[in-house]
């Protein structure tokens, strides 16, 4: 069955859902799926702007073959060359052998390192500034490497004021009904998606991000046509504004989180008064997380929504539960900047928690570690200190 939609003038989107994965990159859980955006331009010549994964090859070629109506491809354009964009290059070749690709030099180098059979191919390298002339449209191209990968480039349609912004400004979720972001509630629908896609798979490369967002302020752009998710077409200046908060590891809310380890469940309890104490003297939504049955890909989440993180975690062979060791390990991976942390920890002889959690946070830039420290033996009993330890947080 075809399921191709028409976005602009001369532009169909022929992508397609995933709603049978599991997990992104096996390893971020999914619960609505993903699309895998293509997008063909029909002009006097015509253009694919990248293909899509191998487990929905089927229908994208169905779509593909359809909304050609018996053209042949001038052009393939290649905006970001992972897998689940790159996977079907070989077969489209098949089906059109006259194509001619376009990317980057190192999507290009890419190219053979994924589809060694494709060397002979036609080929157009661009970079930054390069148009391609299609007939009445014209693709000028910016390079976004490290967006999140070093080869993407973003693309511009001057007829549409349209930006091909490759992974930039996608989510998870699998398209449902319109392809358009307008006819869903994005707050309802997609913003927790959107955002735990960006901590999880852009969010090391703020720096970058704010590179390629001072290009986009240069152009006029009146949609984002993104590889995952659904197209922009109202409302733009709201994703680009919470990206411009993302990149610079701006707290979206004042919320505060709060994570445990727990092997028994005293310090899970010690948490949870806490974050009763917390909100009675913030007023802030707190959120309480249990570090052993949540996906660290929602705690990183959270990470980019709230100012504020607690962790509470019990002394483990001499060490860090190793459930919130690899929370820690994600936090300096990503970058963490500008947050607030409070140490609580517990260890019925020899609390070390504490202090091996500040090590590891004091490789994060921009982030304050607070003094206070709540040391547990056991179970909670001490009131004066749980008191101090929340009047503190609440304080920073």
């Amino acid at each position: 069955m075809i399921n191709i939609q028409n976005i602009a003038r001369d532009i169909t989107w022929i992508g397609a859902s995933d709603r049978r994965i599991s997990r992104f990159e096996n390893l971020f859980p999914l619960t609505r799926g993903v699309s895998y955006n293509s997008y063909l331009l029909k002009d006097e010549k015509t253009v694919l702007f990248d293909t899509a994964d191998a487990t929905v090859a089927r229908q994208f070629m169905d779509n593909l073959e359809a909304a050609m109506e018996g053209r042949d491809l001038d052009y393939l354009v290649i905006l970001h060359m992972e897998p689940d964009h790159c996977a079907l290059i070989s077969a489209v070749k098949e089906r059109y052998p006259g194509l001619t690709l376009v990317g980057s030099m190192k999507a290009l180098q890419f190219v053979d390192q994924f589809h060694p059979a494709l060397k002979d191919l036609p080929r157009m390298t661009v970079k930054e500034g390069s148009v391609l002339e299609t007939g009445s449209h014209k693709i000028s191209f910016a390079a976004a490497p490290m967006v999140h990968w070093p080869e993407v480039l973003f693309a511009y349609d001057d007829v549409n004021k349209a930006l091909l912004s490759a992974d930039a400004f996608g989510t998870w979720g699998a398209i449902d009904g319109s392809i358009f972001m307008d006819e869903h509630d994005f707050e309802k629908e997609y913003l927790d998606d959107a955002r735990r896609y960006y901590a999880n798979i852009v969010g090391k490369y703020g720096p970058q991000v704010q590179a390629v967002l001072k290009k986009a302020a240069n152009m006029d752009i009146q949609m984002i046509l993104p590889l995952h998710g659904p197209v922009w077409r109202q409302d733009l200046g709201k994703f680009i504004d919470l990206y411009q908060k993302w990149s610079t590891y701006t707290p979206e809310t004042e919320d505060i989180m709060i994570v445990y380890g727990t092997l028994y469940g005293n310090t899970g309890s010690a948490a949870m008064a806490a974050s009763a104490r917390i909100h009675e003297k913030t007023g802030k939504a707190v959120h309480v997380f249990d570090v052993s049955e949540t996906d660290v890909s929602y705690l990183i989440d959270a990470v980019w929504r709230c100012g504020k993180i607690v962790l509470f975690c019990p002394t483990y062979n001499n060490g860090l539960y190793p459930k919130m060791e690899t929370f820690l390990h994600d936090l300096t991976a990503l970058g963490v900047q500008n947050r607030t942390f409070a140490l609580a920890e517990n260890g019925t002889w020899a609390p070390a928690a504490a202090k091996l959690m500040r090590a590891e946070l004091e490789k994060l830039k921009k982030c304050t570690i607070l003094d206070n420290v709540l040391t547990i033996k056991s179970t909670l009993t001490d009131e004066a200190a749980l008191d101090a330890f929340t009047s503190a947080i609440a304080e920073a």
